[in-house]
């Protein structure tokens, strides 16, 4: 492994952990952020698993609201 690889890495493994791409791109020294985002990280599975529940979780909240201004519409009619 080279030393190289291990700023990927680290840099992969602080977004897993929550950080901020900015904050990365400070770590690491960077000028510009593309650099970091297209370079330096990588999306982890479990991001990726994370990210569509958060997405599904937002969306059937939007649906629970949608269904109840309906059958609250239904209720006054």
């Amino acid at each position: 492994m080279r030393l190289h690889d291990l700023r990927h890495g680290a840099a992969t493994l602080a977004l897993a952990a929550g950080a901020d791409l900015r904050v990365v791109q400070g770590l690491l020294g960077h000028a510009g952020i593309a650099l970091t985002a297209d370079t330096y990280t990588s999306v982890l599975p479990q991001l990726y698993h994370d990210s569509a529940r958060a997405t599904a979780r937002l969306v059937l909240q939007a649906a629970r609201k949608t269904t109840r201004k309906v059958n609250n519409a239904r209720a006054g009619t």
